[in-house]
């Protein structure tokens, strides 16, 4: 089962790469031959220094100047250099960033997990606790995915019922817009400060818990130090107008704008960090309102892949709980499309100017409407899927077991737990 759920992973994320290069194909940014953008006077300075040399005497100067030739193999050679750095600056900013938000997840993980697992278990007594629980779990463990996930694996284990697991997601939902809320504060200039931190805590302890809480700083240091060389690299884009012109595109078809978020979290595998990304670049005017929020919306969609291969193998009530995870992201999301307009109109009353914390804030409502809209026909959904995905012989054989080992738990209390 393990390795089925490895190669269903490295499925969703090769299907998605093709359709992300489908997507580029049909809808491509129209990128010219000659990339005018690398011509800005911070790029060019090199190129033009070699080819305006200052004359040796009068003469020379007021010679007739030879007609422009076009430019030679040796200079588009430079030029294409340029734009080969860009692109390899940007790649690897953002393996910096993925890296330092897998070790952020890996440290938090290791300093509270078995304390999550308490926590939902102990506060999800009806849909309300259930949310301000997943809200909670989520900011903490800094995913999502991570939080549903345990959550799907709790609900397997008889831990957590159905009907608890419903409150949660919505929570996570809310809870992973924090971190966007977080980028949008620009605290680069204390990074290197939490990376350094981070290494001597992870060094200098002697225990589990406190390298895990320096592998937790060193990672948030990485994020955002990745955050800040992807922003670096995408510089000359910010002037580039058939670039300008593709994110306006963007801008006003929103599927499109879904399209390509859904997949790039798929890809990347975590829509907090799709929408942190998005968040730097349109601080730095890279990205507009709308665009922003047609990507967001996407990565709403995405971040549930991890969560419906989590339910592999795991009965009917995990099943469902991955059910309604995509259920409500795709349907909520839909409807943000329709209203995109009004909810950037909402971001922009509320943020000021800065359009990262627009669109930071555009999640947050987005997210916080969506669950009040729905939490209070949670039991009537609930019912609807348990129709939908019946119990069958398997689930009722496998709570029997889980009933067993709770049975021998309670006379054994050093026991392996359930989640394990």
């Amino acid at each position: 089962m393990f390795i089925l759920k490895q190669l269903s992973r490295k499925l969703f994320s090769y299907l998605s790469l093709v359709l992300l290069v489908l997507t580029l194909l049909v809808f491509p940014p129209e990128f010219p031959t000659q990339f005018s953008f690398l011509n800005l006077p911070a790029i060019a300075s090199s190129v033009s220094a070699q080819t305006t040399q200052p004359g040796d005497n009068e003469s020379e100067s007021s010679a007739p100047q030879q007609p422009e030739l076009p430019l030679s193999q040796e200079k588009q050679g430079e030029n294409s250099i340029g734009f080969f750095k860009m692109i390899m600056g940007a790649l690897a900013g953002l393996v910096l960033f993925i890296y330092g938000v897998t070790r952020l997840a890996e440290g938090l993980e290791d300093m509270g997990e078995e304390r999550m697992k308490r926590l939902l278990s102990k506060f999800t007594t009806n849909r309300f606790a259930g949310v301000a629980t997943g809200v909670v779990a989520t900011t903490f463990l800094e995913s999502s995915s991570v939080t549903i996930i345990l959550v799907i694996a709790m609900v397997s284990a008889s831990i957590l019922t159905f009907v608890q697991s419903l409150g949660v997601v919505l929570g996570s939902n809310i809870g992973t817009a924090v971190g966007a809320q977080i980028i949008s504060l620009n605290i680069e200039l204390y990074v290197p400060i939490l990376m350094f931190s981070g290494l001597l805590v992870f060094f200098l302890g002697r225990t589990v818990r406190i390298k895990s809480i320096g592998i937790v700083l060193l990672g948030f240091g990485l994020m955002f130090y990745g955050l800040e060389a992807i922003n670096s690299a995408m510089e000359p884009f910010r002037d580039y107008e058939p670039f300008l012109n593709w994110m306006e595109r963007l801008g006003r078809n929103p599927i499109l704008g879904a399209l390509v978020g859904a997949i790039f979290t798929v890809i990347i595998q975590s829509s907090s960090a799709t929408v942190a990304i998005v968040v730097t670049l349109a601080g730095s005017g890279l990205i507009a309102l709308p665009a922003g929020i047609a990507i967001m919306l996407g990565a709403e969609v995405g971040t549930c892949a991890d969560t419906l291969i989590a339910t592999i193998g795991r009965g009917s009530a995990a099943l469902r709980t991955g059910l309604f995870h995509l259920l409500f992201n795709l349907s909520s999301a839909a409807v943000g499309i329709l209203l995109a307009p009004q909810l950037a109109q909402l971001a922009q009353t509320i943020s000021g100017d800065d359009v990262g914390r627009q669109i930071a804030n555009a999640q947050m409502l987005f997210n916080i409407i969506g669950a009040a809209a729905v939490i209070g026909f949670l039991p009537i959904i609930a019912r609807a899927l348990e129709k939908l995905v019946p119990e069958t012989d398997a689930d009722r054989e496998r709570q029997q077991r889980q009933l067993e080992k709770q049975q021998a738990n309670a006379k054994n209390p050093q026991a392996e737990p359930l989640t394990r």
